[in-house]
């Protein structure tokens, strides 16, 4: 395989209702470092000014008709791409200059039938502790089985563009968020191989406040739990539903049990269990807290940590239990805007 040779890249980015952020993101794809390539923008029907502040870059734009959901506007940008390899990436991500350099390093050493994914950079574009947190959580959750992820999120995906035509593309009806997680499981069974690239990186804009913090923990988590249970993978260690997580909220649960047991009875015992429940939770959850301060330093890891084992699993633990339940009674279908159908 000639690995010097520069293939032809299509980006293909969903945009709805990202007026505040779209421009942003195609500023950056057209300072990239590596010029050959395409912008496609698929608007999804957007009620706000987007399709304005798009036309203003040289990009090609497919405007949808009525509102079809990301997984459409993904698959119609594909369709009509020209690229050697299709890069698929959101309207809120920021590519760095060299991320293309990088995508046609790595996808030219690769073969049609490898899958290639790409991460957030741990410092995102807004400043913030919540921001900076969420940015830390995905970078750590994807990057830590370069070699054999569970899938490729769709912010940061290259795969080679005729086998993306083979493949389907990506569900049109379904959950919402994950439709990345389903159309990559669907390439593994078909003998594709997943590798993550953790050089390519893009700057994601949250604007996160506490409040949204919470409810995409809750939001995200409630799709993960039908998701999996519909797959048959709760227990899976999967990028963001990772293990780590998985034990916080186990260890959050259990040692607000013992603490009720201990407040309610004062029996002093009990505190030996709560402090080993505790000391499991960070040990197991060490590396992600080594990279809360390898980003922010002491101070954003002491508030990191306590945010992450105090609060964050209340959201993560009601939503894995509202997506349990929807899916228990068989409500585990959902609309192109992420209301229960």
């Amino acid at each position: 395989m000639n690995s010097d040779r520069k293939k032809y890249i299509s980006i293909v980015i969903p945009n709805y209702n990202k007026a505040a952020t779209v421009g942003k993101c195609l500023e950056a794809a057209f300072a990239s470092e590596y010029k050959d390539f395409e912008v496609i923008v698929v608007d999804d029907h957007s009620d706000d000014n987007s399709l304005e502040i798009i036309n203003r870059y040289p990009c090609r734009v497919i405007a949808l008709e009525g509102r079809c959901g990301t997984s459409k506007a993904r698959n119609t940008g594909a369709l009509g791409s020209r690229g050697d390899i299709i890069f698929f990436t959101d309207s809120d991500c920021l590519l760095q200059k060299d991320t293309l350099s990088i995508i046609n390093s790595a996808a030219s050493s690769s073969g049609p039938d490898v899958v290639i994914g790409g991460t957030y950079t741990r410092k995102p574009y807004d400043s913030g502790f919540f921001n900076m947190f969420q940015s830390v959580f995905v970078n750590y959750s994807e990057t830590k089985k370069i070699n054999a992820p569970d899938y490729i999120a769709a912010h940061a995906m290259v795969i080679d563009a005729r086998k993306f035509l083979e493949s389907g593309g990506f569900p049109e009806i379904f959950l919402p968020i994950i439709e990345d997680v389903e159309f990559t499981h669907r390439l593994k069974r078909s003998g594709c191989r997943l590798v993550m690239e953790p050089r390519i990186q893009v700057r994601h804009i949250f604007g996160f406040t506490l409040r949204r913090s919470l409810v995409n923990a809750f939001r995200k988590t409630a799709y993960w739990a039908m998701y999996s249970l519909k797959n048959r993978d709760v227990f899976t260690d999967s990028g963001s539903a990772s293990v780590e997580l998985k034990t916080n909220v186990a260890a959050f649960v259990m040692s607000a049990v013992l603490a009720a047991l201990w407040a309610f009875t004062g029996r002093p015992e009990l505190f030996y269990p709560l402090s080993a429940v505790m000391l499991l939770n960070v040990f197991i959850n060490r590396r992600f807290l080594k990279a809360f301060y390898e980003t922010g330093g002491i101070v954003f890891a002491l508030l990191a940590s306590l945010y992450y084992t105090l609060l964050y699993p209340l959201p993560v633990g009601l939503g894995s239990l509202a997506g349990t339940v929807r899916y228990l009674f068989g409500k585990d279908s959902f609309g192109i805007d992420g209301r229960v159908n």
